[in-house]
């Protein structure tokens, strides 16, 4: 008798049953379809944040530059215009006009009279000390360019170029986004008041 029911615990250890296959079949289902929806919207979260980023690092930037003209005491050139050597390299900056043009806010490293003739790549490269590659008119797919910078009259339009839409005709490049802000992640320098917004539509 010890060894009939020594055979049958033996017997009764040795598998899964079907309804216990079934159940870890069942749990694994439910962590796919909550899991794998929240690993794909991290590309999105990633490209969202990457902006954002970008934007706070740039409006500190432009605020460091213009306490420093103004802890320097406002300085100027010899053709009146307002400068500041910022972090090694001469910045050129705006200058006041009642009700429409605040001073101190970088336009680029080439002497500037007016916001209109701020440079956009410019003033890129004077904010950051290790500026991402960025360019006025790559739209390559696969380029080393990460940003595509854009001139709208008296303001810079700076976009992430991953998020931008690709072109139907050429499968080898991305939309020109024509300074729209309903187009991928990007935001906007306005050198007048020093405004930096982000617009996010990935």
């Amino acid at each position: 008798m010890i060894n009939i029911s020594n055979e049958m615990n033996m017997k009764k250890s040795s598998g899964f049953t079907l309804i216990e296959l079934v159940i870890v079949v069942v749990i694994l289902g439910f962590l796919a379809v909550t899991a794998i929806p929240k690993f794909l919207d991290l590309t999105d979260q990633a490209k969202q944040a990457n902006i954002e980023g970008m934007a706070g690092g740039f409006a500190t930037g432009v605020s460091l530059a213009r306490a420093q003209w103004e802890a320097e005491g406002r300085p100027k050139n010899s053709s009146d215009q307002n400068s500041v050597n910022y972090d090694g390299t001469t910045v050129y900056l705006t200058v006041e006009v009642v009700d429409s043009v605040r001073p101190g806010y970088i336009l680029g490293t080439t002497a500037a009279s007016t916001i209109a003739n701020v440079n956009c790549i410019e003033v890129w490269n004077a904010i950051f000390q290790q500026p991402p590659s960025i360019s006025t008119s790559d739209l390559t797919i696969d380029s080393s360019v990460d940003y595509f910078a854009s001139k709208d009259t008296d303001l810079c339009h700076y976009y992430l170029k991953a998020t931008l839409a690709r072109s139907t005709t050429d499968s080898t490049l991305y939309v020109n986004p024509e300074n729209s802000t309903a187009v991928g992640n990007s935001f906007t320098y306005e050198p007048a008041n020093s405004s930096v917004i982000v617009y996010i539509n990935n």
